[in-house]
C-alpha cells in the first residue's frame, strides 16, 4: 500500500518503534497483525540482539516510512536504540513531513513528557550504558518531551482491541489521504510552489491564510493542488474543498463542511445538519489540530465565513489556502498574503501546448509556424493552451489552418464559458456595462479619458473599474486600461450573442463592417447603446439620413475619420458622449434636445452655431 505518488517516495507505510521485552509478544504483535490485515506495509525490527549503535538500514527504514508509531512502555526509556529511533523519527517529521503517532501503553503521557518516575532514571541509565554524551542525553530528553505532546492514544489497562482498531483507522485515514491529480502535463509550477512556500512560512506556529488570485483558466486550482501535495504530510490533517463557488450556488455548504471534517478527522460519517451547527463543530474539533485546508474557487466572502471563518478555528501552525478570481473577497476576509498567478512565459506556454497537441514537449517541424500562432492566440493562458492543443491533436495542417482562422472571429466555447463566469459574477447595470464598453471600445486607451466617458454615462466608474481590477478582468498599465486578449474576446462575444445574425440589434457596435452596414442600410434599433467608428485613414461613407432615428437608447457616439456624404437628421436624446471631429452637420438636428449630453467634441466640424444650447457660466 506504500505510496509512490508523493513528493517523498515512501517505501513503507508504517515504522513500528517499541521496547521488545515490554510489548513485542503482546500489544505490538497484535497491532502489527491488525495493520497487516488491512494491507498496510509495516516495517518492524525483529532483531532481538543489536550492537551498540543503531544500524544504518534501520535509520533508512525510518526515513522511508510515511508514518511512525511509537509505543511508549514501562522500560522504553531504558533502551538507547528506542531513543535514537525516536530522535530520528522526529527529525523526519520536521524534514520530510512524516507523521508520528504515539501510543502510551501503561504509562502516563505526563511522565514521558517530563521524564518523571519510570521515565527519569531509565534515561540516565540508558545514557550511561551507551556512554552517551551530555548532548545525546539532552537530545533524548527533548525528543521524549516533543513526542509526548503529540496527539495519540493512552492505554492504561483499557480496551486494547478498541485502541488498536482506532489506531488502524487513523493510519488508513492518513494513507488514504490521496494525492491530488494536478495536471496531465504540469508545466511552469515550480516557481509558484517556491513563492507559496515562502508566503506560507511553514516553520511558523501562527495560523496563516494565503490567497491564490488570477483570472479564470490561469491555473489557480492547478497551483493549489501542487502546493497541497507538496506540504500536506506536514499537517495532522488536510482537506481540499473543490468548486466551492458552484457548491454554494447549489446550497451545498453543509456538504462542504461535512467533507472538511471527514477529510481531516478521517471519519466519513459526519452529519452537521445545518450551516451554523457546522461552524460550531469545525471550531470545536479543529481548534487544537494543525491542519492544511484549501478552499478552492471562492467568489463570496460568506463562503469563507462558513468554512474558515477565523484563524482561531484551527490549531497552531495551520495553513488555509484560498483560490479566487476576486481580490476583494480575499481582502474582506483578512487575507494578507496573496499569490497572483500570471500568464505562462512563452517557453512554458509552447511546452504545455506541445504536450497536448503532439504528446511531446516540442512541436513537429511542419507544425512549428502554426503552433506559434496558436500559442500567440492563447496569450499564456493555460486553459486555452490545453483546450486548443487537445483539439488540434492528430489533425492535418489544413485542419489546423481552418481552426486558427475560425478562432480569429469566434472564441472557443469551452474557454468562453469558463472566462464568462467572472462576467456573470458582476452586478447587473454599471459593472457589466463598464466591462463590455472596455472590451468593445476602450482596451488600451488612457484611463483618465475612459473614466470621463463612464462618468458622463453616470456609471460611478471609480468603484466600477476597481471591481473589474479586483476580479482580474482588467488591469491598469502605464495609466492605460488593459485586458487579456481572450477576456476581450469573451466580452465581445457576449455582445454578439445578443443578436448573432443582425448587428443592428446588438448593444454595441465596434466592427467597421457591421457599423457601415447598419448606418448605410438604416438597420439601427433601440437596442444599440454605443457606437465607435474609428477609421485609421479618412474614408468616405454613404450613410442614410435617418441612420440614427431608431437608436433611441444611444448614449455613446464616437466617429473618427469618416467622411460622410449625407448628414444625419436625427440623434438620440439619450446621448451622453458625442465625439465627432469633422462632423458634416451644419447644425445639430432640431429634434436633438441634448438634455443628458455631458461631452460634445466636434472639432473641425462645419457647425457654426448650436441652437438651443445654453452656455453655463460658473
Amino acid at each position: 500500500m506504500a505510496s509512490s505518488s508523493s513528493t517523498n517516495c515512501w517505501k513503507h507505510d508504517v515504522f513500528l518503534n517499541f521496547r521488545g521485552q515490554d510489548t513485542r509478544n503482546t500489544f505490538t504483535s497484535h497491532l502489527h497483525q491488525a495493520l497487516c490485515n488491512k494491507g498496510v506495509h509495516v516495517y518492524i525490527d525483529d532483531e532481538l540482539e543489536r550492537g551498540k549503535e543503531i544500524a544504518p538500514a534501520l535509520l533508512q527504514a525510518i526515513e522511508q516510512s510515511r508514518i511512525s508509531i511509537v509505543v511508549f512502555s514501562e522500560t522504553y526509556a531504558c533502551s538507547s536504540y528506542c531513543l535514537d529511533e525516536l530522535v530520528k523519527m522526529l527529525e523526519c517529521k520536521e524534514s520530510k513531513g512524516q507523521v508520528v503517532l504515539p501510543v502510551f501503553y501503561n504509562v502516563d503521557p505526563s511522565d514521558v513528557e517530563a521524564q518523571n518516575d519510570s521515565f527519569g532514571e531509565p534515561v540516565l541509565r540508558a545514557a550511561s550504558c551507551a556512554a552517551a554524551s551530555t548532548d545525546k542525553l539532552l537530545e533524548w530528553k527533548e525528543a521524549l518531551t516533543k513526542a509526548a505532546r503529540l496527539s495519540g492514544w493512552h492505554l492504561d489497562n483499557g480496551n486494547e482491541a478498541k485502541t488498536i482498531q482506532s489506531i488502524v483507522e487513523k493510519v488508513l485515514a492518513i494513507l488514504n489521504r490521496a494525492f491530488l491529480h494536478v495536471a496531465d502535463h504540469p508545466v511552469g509550477l515550480d516557481s509558484h510552489i517556491q513563492d507559496l512556500n515562502c508566503q506560507l512560512r511553514l516553520a511558523s506556529n501562527d495560523v496563516c491564510m494565503v490567497g491564490i488570485l488570477g483570472i479564470g483558466g490561469i491555473g489557480k486550482t492547478t497551483v493549489a493542488k501542487a502546493i497541497y501535495n507538496e506540504i500536506a504530510n506536514q499537517f495532522e490533517g488536510s482537506s481540499f474543498l473543490a468548486n466551492v463557488r458552484e457548491m454554494a450556488k447549489q446550497n451545498k455548504v453543509v456538504e462542504l463542511q461535512q467533507t472538511l471534517l471527514s477529510q481531516i478527522l478521517g471519519d466519513k460519517n459526519w452529519s452537521v445538519g445545518n450551516i451554523d451547527f457546522g461552524i460550531s463543530v469545525i471550531k470545536d474539533r479543529l481548534c487544537s489540530k494543525k491542519v492544511l485546508l484549501v478552499v478552492d474557487d471562492v467568489d463570496n466572502v460568506d463562503q469563507l465565513k462558513r468554512l474558515a471563518g477565523e484563524p482561531d478555528w484551527f490549531g497552531a501552525g495551520s495553513r488555509i489556502i484560498i483560490t479566487s478570481r476576486d481580490e476583494h473577497v480575499l481582502v474582506s476576509h483578512g487575507v494578507k498574503f496573496v499569490h497572483r498567478v500570471q500568464e505562462l512565459c512563452r517557453g512554458d506556454a509552447f511546452q504545455l501546448f506541445s504536450w497536448h497537441a503532439f504528446r511531446n514537449s516540442q512541436p513537429k517541424e511542419e507544425f512549428m509556424m502554426h503552433s506559434s500562432e496558436a500559442v500567440t492566440y492563447a496569450q499564456g493562458l493555460p486553459l486555452a493552451l490545453v483546450v486548443l492543443g487537445s483539439f488540434l491533436y492528430g489533425r492535418s495542417v489544413h485542419e489546423w489552418e481552418s481552426e486558427l482562422d475560425k478562432l480569429k472571429q469566434i472564441p472557443d466555447e469551452k474557454i468562453y464559458e469558463i472566462l464568462k463566469i467572472s462576467y456573470d459574477g458582476l452586478e447587473d447595470g454599471p459593472q457589466k456595462a463598464i466591462f463590455l464598453d472596455i472590451a468593445c471600445f476602450f482596451r488600451g486607451m488612457d484611463k483618465d479619458y475612459v473614466m470621463k466617458v463612464f462618468d458622463a454615462c453616470d456609471f460611478k466608474p471609480i468603484i466600477g473599474v476597481q471591481v473589474l481590477i479586483e476580479k482580474s478582468l482588467i488591469s491598469i498599465e502605464n495609466n492605460k486600461l488593459q485586458m487579456h486578449d481572450l477576456v476581450q474576446a469573451m466580452g465581445r462575444k457576449i455582445v454578439q450573442q445578443g443578436s448573432p445574425n443582425i448587428p443592428g440589434r446588438r448593444s454595441r457596435l465596434w466592427f467597421h463592417e457591421d457599423i457601415v452596414h447598419v448606418l448605410t442600410e438604416n438597420m439601427g434599433t433601440d437596442e444599440i447603446e454605443a457606437i465607435m467608428l474609428d477609421f485609421h485613414e479618412p474614408e468616405e461613407m454613404h450613410l442614410s439620413a435617418k441612420a440614427f432615428k431608431k437608436m433611441k437608447r444611444l448614449r455613446i457616439l464616437i466617429i473618427r475619420n469618416a467622411l460622410l456624404t449625407v448628414a444625419p437628421v436625427y440623434l438620440s436624446n439619450e446621448l451622453r458622449w458625442l465625439e465627432w471631429p469633422g462632423c458634416p452637420l451644419l447644425s445639430l438636428p432640431s429634434t436633438f434636445h441634448a438634455r443628458k449630453l455631458v461631452v460634445l467634441n466636434m472639432q473641425r466640424s462645419f457647425i457654426s452655431h448650436f441652437e438651443g444650447f445654453k452656455v453655463l457660466n460658473y
